[in-house]
């Protein structure tokens, strides 16, 4: 049983959870998740990153987006309450080292998983810039905990609500001509990945996504998180998350992660209906 010591509302539907696990927090590295499982009848497996790690308080940090049944269950969880099982550190860690020029990109939910990695990159000897996105000034997440590594990160809005109006690949890009980086990491959605490698592909910048795949067991025994990565296939859970974005098929895998699209909006939409129920606002 793992206790959550913190819980905050980072947006509409996104909320920050600080949750007791002392030995994770103690061997966990950047770039790795953990799969937990509520308990008493709900027992689906569910894979979050690890945002944050404080070793001395034995806490570990995750950002989860309420989408379906199981993550709506999880963030009406309080301060107090517990998670029945908790997984990890899984997956292989990012490739950390000295590039020289390291730029970040985080897109949406994507930016908290891009933080540990900003960090260690700028802990490495890195000088690290950061690039966030969002769609709107709202979404957007640990804009204050990414300047405190890049003073002058980067942020972009679809609306121009904060920051720059547009995609994050029009900052990319200018840092790719201007800056020269010597490795970039993405993290967010898959089109936003997929056109950060096309556009750090053009000037030969070595460029690490991490990938969001149909998750189950996450020990590479069900299959389901299977991707192609230069023409094979590979188990994100085990040998991911993170790939060279220039060899990832990402046609195959956007059509992969649209299989039950239908299915979670279904849920998504019922799960909204049930807490106002609950809450005396229907």
């Amino acid at each position: 049983m793992n206790k959550i010591v913190m819980k905050r509302q980072l947006s509409a539907e996104v909320f920050e959870l600080e949750v007791e696990a002392p030995l994770i927090a103690k061997e966990r590295k950047a770039g790795q998740f953990v799969v937990l499982q509520l308990g008493d009848d709900f027992n689906e497996r569910i894979p979050l990153t690890i945002a944050d790690a404080d070793v001395d308080k034995g806490t570990i940090t995750l950002i989860v987006q309420a989408v379906g049944e199981s993550t709506h269950r999880l963030v009406r969880l309080n301060e107090g309450d517990y998670i029945a099982n908790l997984l990890g550190p899984l997956g292989r860690p990012t490739d950390v080292r000295k590039y020289g020029r390291v730029v970040i990109v985080g897109g949406g939910i994507g930016v908290a998983p891009a933080y540990p990695i900003a960090k260690a990159m700028k802990d490495a000897g890195n000088d690290v810039r950061v690039i966030i996105g969002a769609r709107n000034e709202s979404l957007l997440i640990f804009e204050d905990r990414m300047r405190s590594i890049d003073k002058d990160t980067i942020t972009v809005t679809d609306d121009g609500s904060k920051g720059i109006k547009g995609v994050v690949t029009a900052p990319l890009e200018e840092l790719c001509q201007n800056w020269k980086p010597d490795c970039v990491v993405a993290i967010g959605p898959a089109v936003m990945m997929k056109f950060c490698s096309l556009t750090t592909k053009k000037y030969d910048v070595h460029t690490l996504v991490s990938l969001n795949t149909i998750m189950i067991d996450g020990t590479g025994m069900c299959g389901g998180c299977r991707v192609v990565v230069d023409g094979k296939m590979k188990f994100v859970c085990v040998e991911g998350p993170e790939f060279d974005g220039h060899l990832v098929d990402w046609d195959n895998l956007m059509a992969r992660q649209a299989t039950f699209r239908d299915f979670e909006k279904e849920h998504h939409h019922k799960c909204h209906i049930d807490m106002q129920i609950e809450e005396g606002r229907a």
